[in-house]
């Protein structure tokens, strides 16, 4: 399989989703405000990507600093947390990573820098290895939610390109195909990035996982004419009582579902589940820029003097979702009481 991210002598290396499917494009950071930016510009996307991406960054920020006194170092972890922080506003794994990052260097720091650097880039290291394991763990619950012969419909990329490896959603789909199951994909395009059309499709076609692309408003039509088993969805945050934060055009589909009787799942990490937010009517939405909207790539499809507005992500709420897969298993609704009880058993 591809890899999303890596960690080099040279730097940290990022697939680069700005150019899929056209060109398989490796970019390497050097520094890391050029990761970061990487994070900013959708070089690399995907929660779980995102948090990988900045752990890397930090450790990349601190490799060269052995010889710095602990307090020059303490000054330049804050500095590459903020930097970090304020890459992208919505995908929670972002912030649990840099706070893991912040732990392992508060850890180590009584032992000096080179200690501190070292714990630094094992810490993020681990974070990457961990990724894959529990995109494995959640695929293999995954799976069984998923008939023998299936059509599923899934929207935005949370394959192996918006994680270390493996997928989230995607992850569920591969599990299944492993398991012998046969498995059709519709793929919403996924407006303005197209992350359905140019990402999720690139990467089943790299597995022969047969998909066909469809456009974002024909999600309703496909589901009213029972050409669809279920829909399974990747998160970027998941409130305490189960709504969930997604790419925008999640709750039409969400909506949609629910309207036709087809089982709606969210497959994401506990990392993604931010017990802290009550509902999500507190999570954090990303508006990016509107010119966005407004070109298809380098294409122009709206006038020069057309507004347009860009929410990169809505909510769905929690009477919408059937059922959120984790590493540690299926949480149902009331997710108030079913998504803790999956911390519980992680203890």
């Amino acid at each position: 399989m591809f890899k999303t991210i890596d960690w080099t002598d040279e730097g940290v290396v990022i697939l680069d989703q700005t150019r899929l499917p056209a060109e398989v494009t490796y970019r390497t950071c050097r520094t890391a405000e050029e990761v970061a930016e990487a994070i900013r510009g959708m070089v690399i996307r995907g929660a779980p990507a995102i948090g990988v991406a900045a752990g890397f960054g930090i450790a990349l920020g601190v490799r060269d600093r052995t010889g710095d006194s602990v307090g020059d170092l303490e000054r330049r972890m804050a500095s590459l947390a903020e930097t970090f922080t304020a890459t992208r506003p919505t995908a929670v794994n972002l912030f649990w990573a840099i706070e893991r990052m912040r732990r392992s260097f508060e850890e180590k720091k009584s032992q000096g820098s080179a200690v501190v650097v070292r714990a630094l880039i094992r810490e993020a290291l681990r974070i990457r290895d961990e990724d894959v394991e529990i995109n494995r763990r959640m695929g293999r619950h995954g799976s069984a939610l998923v008939p023998s012969k299936a059509r599923v419909l899934t929207h935005c990329n949370a394959g192996a390109l918006a994680t270390a490896g493996y997928g989230t959603a995607l992850g569920v789909i591969r599990a299944a195909v492993e398991d012998g199951k046969s498995v059709e994909v519709l793929a919403g395009e996924t407006r303005p990035f197209l992350q359905g059309a140019r990402l999720t499709a690139w990467e089943l076609l790299q597995d022969g996982i047969p998909v066909t692309v469809i456009t974002d408003s024909a999600a309703g039509h496909f589901l009213a004419r029972g050409a669809v088993d279920l829909a399974i969805v990747g998160a970027d945050r998941i409130a305490a009582n189960g709504d969930v934060a997604n790419k925008i055009g999640t709750y039409a589909v969400a909506v949609l579902a629910k309207e036709n009787q087809i089982p709606f799942y969210v497959a994401a990490p506990l990392s993604t589940i931010d017990l802290s937010v009550p509902t999500g009517a507190q999570i954090p939405l990303e508006e990016r820029d509107p010119e966005e909207v407004k070109r298809a790539g380098s294409l122009r499809t709206a006038p020069e003097g057309a507004r347009a507005l860009h929410p990169a992500f809505d909510v769905t709420p929690a009477r919408f979702v059937t059922g959120i897969v984790t590493e540690a298993g299926v949480a149902r609704s009331p997710y108030e009481t079913s998504l803790r009880a999956l911390f519980r058993e992680t203890c």
